[in-house]
């Protein structure tokens, strides 16, 4: 599945934070290259460059940042229930999975007895993209108390490149600063509004299926939800120019609909 955790490689990087054990995919370092190839490009062009690989290798630090402070945010979550969780970085971005599964984060633990409350299970999924959109938002504010405009919003689509006062103020005279604020704000911007999506199994199909079933909903009303939602964005992606977006939501409503049919024989 698109959204599970890869096979375990001796090329991993395994470590602890807070108590969660963390493990780097090597396949996270290739993704990262590239998802961020053509914006590094960009910045190498700029007047006092460091270069393309100090360029890349900061790319990767942030997005390592700010996707694992997403999954934390996941973690503590859990925690917050009494489960404990382990920490998945790769190519896809990341995941945080229970201790008593491996299946929570691709579509196989969709028919699992429940262990939490929908409104527990809400709170979990939400926490991911609050944390990342949080540490964004304390960025932004230190640049703008510095006096300069945070241009990676200008990179942003429709309405989030409109927010009041971001594009105002001057300019970063050093690129290495410029590029640091630009690579995390971007990606962990963008990267918690695409999760909040209500399009199973992201953030946002989480949520919008907990919602559904506290309100008295069924399995089958929040995954025509999911499929309605997913196949709009694979046409946006497609008809945009975005390849990459439209695969990833055309799997998305595919694993949707394999899942409908599954939950017609239960």
């Amino acid at each position: 599945m698109l959204l599970q955790q890869p096979d375990e490689s001796p090329y991993d990087v395994n470590f602890q934070l807070f108590g969660f054990p963390i493990r780097i995919a090597w396949t996270f370092w290739l993704g990262a290259a590239v998802f961020g190839w053509y914006l590094v490009q960009g910045f190498d062009r700029m007047e006092g460059s460091p270069g393309r690989l100090p360029l890349l290798l900061l790319w990767a630090l942030c997005m390592l940042v700010s996707i694992l402070i997403h999954e934390l945010g996941h973690a503590f979550a859990f925690r917050q229930f009494g489960i404990e969780s382990s920490l998945v970085l790769y190519h896809f971005g990341g995941l945080a999975v229970p201790r008593s599964t491996n299946n929570y984060g691709g579509f196989a633990s969709s028919f699992a007895p429940p262990r939490l409350s929908p409104g527990a299970e809400l709170w979990i999924a939400f926490a991911g993209p609050l944390a990342q959109l949080v540490s964004a938002a304390v960025l932004v504010a230190v640049v703008k108390a510095m006096g300069y405009r945070v241009m990676a919003f200008a990179l942003m689509p429709y309405p989030i490149n409109a927010l009041p006062g971001v594009l105002e103020g001057n300019d970063f005279d050093n690129v290495g600063m410029f590029a640091l604020v630009t690579f995390y704000i971007w990606p962990s911007v963008l990267w918690a509004v695409l999760n909040l999506i209500p399009v199973f199994p992201l953030d946002g199909g989480r949520i919008m299926r907990s919602l559904v079933m506290m309100g008295g909903g069924q399995t089958d009303t929040w995954l025509w939800i999911s499929m309605i939602v997913g196949g709009a964005c694979t046409m946006y992606g497609f008809t945009s120019g975005q390849m990459f977006l439209g695969i990833l939501f055309l799997s998305l409503t595919v694993g949707n609909y394999q899942m409908m049919q599954g939950s017609m024989r239960y």
